[in-house]
């Protein structure tokens, strides 16, 4: 009998990754997810459970029997419908979970430069969650990504389309803060194998190009073949325009949590690149339709049956 690999949110993002990647290797994979009637290539090859953070026996039976538990599951800010505090509570509950039903190893989706006491609500709880999963005795890795890219990415996605319908591009402060882009697929193959380690490790999952944020910009619109003018206006201001935005999409273009811990330096750790695939070759591979449409994440929160685009 095939050992059994359950992944949060594979007809989401990352977790899809994971999965095809678990697939493509032959295992039995079963996906624990919010979204169970989302339209997804893989919804004829896995099973899939509710995450079922309220039911916390029925959440513990759906991983009866996993080997390894990849969990992906986070929430990008706050909302009057969810809240970090909840993804905490939350993941709290799956890895209790997962201890009860006896699954053997959890390989955790962190993020670079997790710190408790920092005033940032998303790396606070990162930071809690890996210490409470350390002390559980369930043997762990935890990977720490900084951005993603990949097709079904915001960040990267959004800059590029706002770069195609505005002609300034309003920078935080000087913009010489940095990023480290690591390609989804990537974190997958990370995940996939932390799945087959022994003991507890964390590990700093970064792309092969470090860029600070003006650069970044830049090799955006260069990839997509505009030229902005890039302009270096108070944090608060440029704040102000990604506010707007947001307003006009339904949606939050960016959040101010999300300016602080990039200007913080959050984003890019002093460890060697693991990663391979370069945002900016990859930049150019899909220039055609990068940013061709904004990509919502209220949109994608709101409607659990589209595809995850």
């Amino acid at each position: 009998m095939k050992p059994i690999h359950a992944v949060t949110g594979a007809y989401g993002y990352s977790g899809r990754y994971v999965a095809e990647r678990l697939l493509a290797q032959g295992c039995d994979v079963i996906t624990l997810t919010n979204s169970l009637h989302r339209e997804s290539a893989l919804r004829d090859r896995l099973r899939a459970f509710p995450l079922s953070f309220d039911d916390p026996e029925r959440l513990a039976q759906s991983l009866t029997g996993v080997e390894v538990l990849y969990n992906t599951y986070w929430v990008r800010f706050n909302d009057r419908h969810f809240t970090h505090a909840d993804a905490v509570e939350n993941t709290r509950r799956l890895f209790a979970a997962a201890q009860r039903a006896g699954v053997k190893r959890i390989v955790h989706v962190s993020i670079t430069n997790p710190r408790e006491g920092c005033g940032l609500e998303y790396f606070e709880g990162k930071a809690r969650l890996e210490r409470e999963l350390l002390a559980s005795g369930v043997p762990c890795s935890i990977l720490r990504p900084t951005v993603l890219f990949g097709q079904e990415d915001i960040l990267i996605n959004n800059i590029a389309w706002a770069l195609r319908r505005f002609p300034v591009f309003a920078l935080f402060g000087d913009g010489s803060y940095r990023l480290q882009p690591i390609y989804v697929d990537e974190l997958a193959r990370f995940a996939v194998e932390e799945g087959q380690q022994g003991g507890n490790r964390a590990v700093n999952a970064i792309g092969p190009e470090t860029f600070t944020f003006r650069e970044l910009v830049q090799k955006i619109g260069a990839a997509i073949g505009v030229r902005p003018l890039l302009v270096s206006v108070p944090p608060r201001i440029a704040y102000g325009c990604g506010k707007l935005i947001g307003w006009a999409m339904h949606d939050r273009f960016i959040t101010w949590e999300e300016v602080r811990g990039l200007m913080a330096g959050y984003l890019c750790v002093e460890t060697p690149a693991n990663g391979k695939v370069a945002l900016t070759a990859w930049m150019t591979e899909h220039a055609d339709t990068l940013g061709r449409r904004y990509a919502s994440e209220l949109r994608r929160r709101r409607d659990r049956k589209a595809p995850y685009l």
